[in-house]
């Protein structure tokens, strides 16, 4: 029987070498996007202990319900409760975004020069949805000197090649 292991879709690029800061692969994690249905996410909040605000990232049991837009936001992690299709639509994203992590003394005057917002104002831990370049993508801020910005599996190369 073959047993197939699970990587990245980028575990196998050469990642750019940068000066002031590193760049690193980020492992596979679950993702599950959460959309609350209409009036619902009062309910939701209340089953899930808590919900993003917009920007916001919210800290559970080994799991972080991270901002990903309008009414929308990105479960990280497996430890999400049962019951929770009553109130929100749910879909595995998974194997649709690939992440990397940049951290680093340099590493917000990097992404300064590629993102259309001011990194000085993003909270810590936060999330934004934006374009990097052209590319679509996720940024969470971890730390003061931590990214982690997540592109889909499609455009990896492209973003890579932006950093």
């Amino acid at each position: 029987m073959i047993r197939l292991k699970e990587t990245s879709a980028i575990a196998q690029l050469r990642l750019p070498t940068l000066a002031d800061c590193t760049l690193r692969v980020l492992p596979p994690v679950r993702i599950t996007s959460i959309a609350p249905y209409p009036g619902q996410v009062e309910a939701l909040r209340a089953r899930l202990g808590g919900f993003p605000a917009p920007g916001g990232v919210v800290t559970l049991q080994g799991t972080d319900l991270v901002w990903a837009g309008r009414d929308l936001a990105f479960a990280f992690g497996d430890d999400l409760p049962d019951g929770l299709a009553a109130h929100c639509s749910m879909s595995d994203q998974s194997d649709g975004w690939c992440g990397f992590a940049l951290q680093g003394a340099g590493a917000q005057a990097l992404l300064a020069r590629r993102l259309p917002f001011d990194l000085r104002k993003m909270a810590s831990p936060g999330s934004a949805r934006s374009v990097m370049d052209h590319l679509p993508v996720l940024v969470l801020r971890r730390a003061s000197d931590r990214f982690e910005i997540w592109v889909w599996r499609s455009m990896v190369q492209s973003a890579l090649a932006h950093i």
